[in-house]
């Protein structure tokens, strides 16, 4: 299992836009990442702040930095990756502060300049969100 810590050696990203717990299974064809969101986070409390839910765009994100420490896991691509475009995105349920998401991403597409992924977010086992994005080198 890897904490945030380790996940901090894969990616660039840091609080507050680190938004990747751990990954706890990498292969080839899948990445299994985690992230539960405090709802004592400043950055994220004034989306849907009567239903307290997680903004769309941060799962996307979540899911893409999983995705990314994955590969580096891995050691499939080196450098650094942005994220370039979403071709996908559906949101089936808000995703709760609190609850632990769970992200099983598919890679698509890995060479050293392109990252093209896909996943599903999972609460309590239930899909909450799919999505289809790519990542280019940018360093």
């Amino acid at each position: 299992m890897r904490s945030s810590d380790a996940v901090e050696t894969l990616i660039p990203h840091r609080a507050p836009f680190l938004f990747a717990d751990r990954v706890t299974a990498v292969s080839n064809e899948e990445i299994i990442g985690y992230k539960t969101f405090s709802e004592d986070s400043e950055l994220l409390k004034g989306s849907f702040p009567a239903h307290g839910f997680v903004p769309g765009v941060i799962l996307i994100e979540s899911m893409a930095q999983c995705g990314g420490a994955g590969i580096k896991l891995l050691g499939l691509a080196d450098g650094l990756f942005g994220l370039a475009g979403i071709e996908t995105a559906r949101f089936m349920k808000g995703a709760h502060y609190g609850v632990p998401i769970r992200y099983a991403i598919k890679n698509i597409r890995v060479s050293e300049k392109i990252i093209k992924q896909s996943g599903i977010a999972y609460m309590n086992e239930e899909p909450v969100m799919e999505a289809t994005w790519t990542c280019v080198k940018i360093g």
